[in-house]
């Protein structure tokens, strides 16, 4: 269905009908992979696919324009950074996170979980996401210092801008999410990581269910309050870190409760992410979307397809490519190595991209060398 259509075949429903978002499954593998298509409000998401993250509404050095000629289906943006700044008030008031960014298609929010519950230790995800120096907005607390509290109402934070306090519920998540006015937008979790005891993964797994359903209730009251609005899916998460009873658990309470769609969460180790994805998908509704968050390694991403995942989203990629770690059809490279300084082909000689096309290993190292913003725009 193109866009067209899909607007035509909304122009029917209320303009906060649920409805007017769905999801279809076209072909099926025999490893539980699948093709399908996401409806939404503001256009059709083909999976699987990758979403781009734009986390404070832009994929940074890109234009919105430039994202969708590079294939980009949607954009996913973060509720923690849009929340303290500029604040999701006024994002609500300029008509949506949409129309803020100038993006016309399809548009994710994640709960802003992750960061807040990173605060608390600045712990690292444990897949596609080690710190290595370069700019992070993935983790906003990195140093030893404590800045949240979890508790079974909600967590208790200090911006990292400017160290005010703040708190987040569910019910907060949602208003929050819901003024962002995202397409697809995830429920209020607890991310554990891999080091928590058995005993923690079991307290919190309970604590992510209770907020499950208290993120829906929310979630349809102000489904109802906002009218005006079109339908905001709503997702669960699942956690459960490494142990197959917890994830099998977690799927089985969130697939029945009145979600549209399900993430997949938590720390991942790489070599048991395929298995953790066939577990989960086991248990899940079959005619619901399946998000996987925060991975993006190539392999990676063909183990979740082949398993199971219809969507995925990571900084990653694009944060890489700023600090000059180029992906090509052979693999990653480093732009700054020595031996490109006087390498005057391409980055992928088998790339129609415009970069490829129009400019050389050596040019793109001198800018990187050099600290000029073009560069982060032609290897993004």
């Amino acid at each position: 269905m193109t866009a067209d259509e899909t607007s035509a075949a909304f122009e029917t429903a209320p303009i906060n009908d649920r409805s007017n978002f769905g999801f279809e499954v076209g072909t099926r593998m025999d490893t539980g992979g699948r093709t399908g298509v996401i409806h939404t409000p503001h256009g059709d998401i083909q999976t699987p696919a990758f979403i781009p993250v734009g986390t404070k509404a832009t994929v940074k050095a890109v234009r919105p324009d430039e994202v969708a000629e590079l294939g980009g289906q949607a954009v996913l943006s973060n509720a923690y950074h849009l929340y303290l700044q500029p604040g999701s008030d006024l994002i609500d008031e300029a008509g949506g996170l949409g129309k803020f960014m100038n993006w016309p298609g399809p548009t994710f929010t994640d709960s802003g979980g992750f960061q807040v519950m990173s605060l608390g230790s600045g712990f690292k995800k444990v897949i596609s996401m080690e710190a290595t120096g370069e700019q992070n907005d993935e983790l906003v607390a990195v140093g030893k210092e404590r800045l949240s509290n979890v508790d079974d109402d909600g967590v208790t934070f200090k911006s990292h801008l400017d160290g005010s306090m703040h708190r987040f519920t569910p019910e907060i998540s949602m208003r929050v999410q819901h003024e962002l006015g995202a397409d697809i937008m995830f429920a209020f979790d607890e991310l554990t990581t891999l080091v928590n005891t058995r005993g923690y993964q079991e307290e919190s797994l309970e604590r992510t269910r209770l907020w499950a359903i208290r993120c829906i209730e929310e979630h349809f009251r102000l489904t109802e309050e906002r009218s005006h609005r079109p339908y905001q899916a709503l997702f669960g998460v699942l956690q459960g870190a490494q142990y197959e009873d917890l994830r099998r658990k977690a799927a089985r309470d969130l697939g029945a409760m009145d979600f549209d769609g399900f993430g997949i969460g938590g720390a991942l180790e790489k070599e048991n992410l395929g298995i953790i994805i066939r577990w989960v998908c086991e248990e899940l509704p079959e005619n619901k979307p399946r998000h996987l968050l925060g991975i993006s390694e190539p392999d990676d991403l063909f183990e979740a397809i082949k398993t199971g995942a219809d969507t995925f989203d990571c900084v990653s990629p694009s944060r890489v490519a700023r600090n000059a770690a180029i992906y090509t059809r052979d693999g990653r490279f480093n732009l700054t190595g020595a031996k490109y300084r006087r390498d005057f082909g391409p980055l992928d000689p088998d790339c129609s991209c415009y970069t490829c096309q129009n400019y050389s290993r050596a040019y793109l190292r001198h800018l990187y060398k050099a600290k000029e913003m073009l560069f982060s725009t032609l290897c993004t």
